[in-house]
């Protein structure tokens, strides 16, 4: 009896541990793999809502270059120069989106002096790259262009990133390494911890609700791509960053919660504002509050020396 029992939980547990085996699998093939919006789909979209401006971008001084990413693929990127400046931002797009929805920053920033660079993330857009890893290599990839904009507008010049969404987690973990590279941060709607959003995401809108998944995920997530989603943490290196940072946040956003960019916020050391927005979804700060976003982000340039005069 005893040696059955022993069998058949055997059986049991091998069985148990397929199904999260199997489970871990799907959970990571949707993260490497997950489904990017079609780019004429974004186009068309910010077009309707006149977020992008077909004849401002046709008639835009701008230069269309590539990036060498360290990660072995190109990076597409333009460098939008409607101004005569040096005085630069790199936008990060946020998952699944690509650089056309950052066109409606860089108008913002045309607005307060600013040129922009806009660029596809790996795997998304025109840039080359097979999975997504959620600011892992990411960060790498933003140091390329990074350095990129450096050769064009010189060491000297005036450079900073604003980031949406995995583009704002994506930044902070460059920010997080490299410093004294760039002078300033705008952080929209970032996570804080890439596990702790996995699970709330599997919590919320998908069966897979055991932990366990996504421990056997990690062991598959490293095997097959390299990495583990505990290294994807922008509160571990948000206090090595000196340079101002701006958070923003939607207070209905329940995709990323907004309480990611208030530990975010709390643990950065000083020289750092942060606007809750009342109103709007996940990554939808700006187009539901566009004037007050303006306002927000050049409060922020007057407040640590970043206006055009």
């Amino acid at each position: 009896m005893k040696r059955r029992f022993l069998y058949a939980t055997g059986i049991i547990g091998s069985i148990y541990t397929a199904i999260l085996t199997i489970l871990a699998f799907y959970a990571t093939n949707r993260l490497m793999f997950m489904k990017v919006k079609d780019s004429d789909l974004i186009l068309k979209r910010e077009i309707l809502a006149k977020r992008f401006d077909e004849r401002w971008y046709e008639s835009v001084r701008k230069d269309d270059f590539w990036v060498d990413s360290p990660n072995g693929y190109p990076l597409r990127a333009v460098f939008l120069r409607p101004l005569d400046t040096t005085k630069t931002v790199i936008i990060c797009h946020g998952v699944t989106e690509n650089k056309i929805n950052s066109i409606k920053y860089a108008r913002l920033f045309e607005r307060l002096g600013f040129n922009s660079v806009v660029y596809d993330h790996r795997r998304h857009g025109d840039s080359g790259g097979k999975t997504t890893s959620f600011g892992f290599y990411e960060k790498s990839d933003l140091g390329s262009v990074v350095s990129a904009v450096r050769d064009r507008i010189g060491s000297r010049a005036l450079l900073g990133i604003h980031g949406e969404s995995m583009g704002a987690a994506t930044m902070i973990l460059y920010g997080g390494e490299h410093d004294d590279e760039v002078d300033f941060y705008i952080a929209d709607c970032p996570f804080s911890d890439f596990t702790e959003q996995i699970l709330h995401i599997m919590r919320t809108n998908t069966p897979l609700r055991n932990p366990m998944t996504l421990r056997i995920a990690n062991l598959l997530l490293k095997f097959r791509d390299g990495y583990t989603t505990n290294l994807v943490s922008p509160r571990q290196v948000i206090s090595n960053i000196s340079k101002p940072m701006l958070f923003i946040h939607s207070l209905e956003d329940d995709f990323i919660l907004p309480d990611m960019t208030k530990e975010l916020f709390k643990l950065k050391k000083d020289r750092k504002l942060m606007k809750l927005f009342p109103k709007g979804a996940h990554a939808k700060s700006f187009n539901d509050n566009p004037e007050e976003y303006e306002r927000e982000v050049q409060n922020f340039f007057r407040e640590f020396g970043f206006t055009s005069a």
